[in-house]
């Protein structure tokens, strides 16, 4: 078990723990953790935000709060994020734009996609204020990484790939079980975390962030005819951005 949820953190994050070569398949088998990963990930963030909202405007608060949160997850969905606008700007067949998903070249609607989904998140973390930064990041982002447990229940897969394990795990015998675990522990730490602002708050921002992911899902099967590993980055930073807006309307 502790070697397993050491090679989750070492999948998920740039924490300094030892990955080893079961890293892909424990990942995988304890997806269901993912959320409380993205938890810890928002603490971090959520404690440095606090900490430099003492002494700097709120908007260069949100950049680097947002800036630190994606240095602690390596960068490791950008990449996904960007392939994926450049894939939905393609025109052509689903083979074609699957193509387009996988080349070297950074095109508009990956630097388009990018730069909204970035920018929109950076003012909505901004917006939150040192009171609510630390309960609020751990929230948007135990939210953005059950959406990559939704959408890999959800999806279909379009090929073999470093998504593959995770697909066979969530489609397999427990899959629908593990999706519930994953729900459960996101209820159990977000409902309690945003108390403060009302019971429902953290329920309405876990389902949105649910119902996001559904989206994605939808617009991804629509137009790859299923999903990949980088639709699966694409969805933890838009996912991220939806709840973040939503925690932020909710606290007005």
């Amino acid at each position: 078990m502790l070697k397993a949820i050491k090679n989750l953190l070492a999948f998920l994050t740039i924490l300094p723990v030892h990955m080893d070569m079961n890293c892909l398949v424990d990942s995988a088998r304890f997806m269901f953790i993912f959320p409380l990963v993205g938890a810890l990930l928002g603490l971090l963030a959520g404690v440095f935000g606090w900490a430099i909202s003492f002494f700097l405007p709120t908007l260069v608060v949100g950049a680097l709060t947002l800036s630190v949160l994606l240095l602690l997850s390596g960068l490791h969905h950008t990449d996904g994020l960007l392939d994926f606008g450049d894939a939905l700007m393609c025109h052509g067949t689903p083979e074609r734009k699957i193509e387009v998903m996988h080349d070297q070249f950074t095109g508009a609607g990956a630097i388009g996609l990018g730069l909204m989904t970035y920018v929109v998140s950076a003012f909505a973390f901004a917006g939150l204020g040192a009171a609510v930064i630390i309960q609020s990041l751990i929230v948007v982002e135990l939210c953005a990484k059950l959406a990559m447990v939704v959408s890999c229940w959800a999806g279909r897969s379009v090929h073999k790939g470093m998504n593959s394990p995770f697909m066979e795990v969530m489609h397999g015998k427990y899959g629908t079980l593990r999706l519930v675990a994953a729900l459960f522990l996101s209820l159990l730490v977000a409902v309690p975390l945003l108390w403060f602002a009302g019971w429902f708050v953290g329920l309405v921002v876990v389902s949105i962030s649910v119902l996001a992911s559904g989206v994605i899902v939808t617009i991804a099967h629509r137009h790859f005819g299923g999903v990949t590993g980088d639709v699966f980055g694409a969805t933890n930073e838009l996912v991220r951005m939806v709840a973040v807006v939503v925690l932020l309307a909710m606290f007005q």
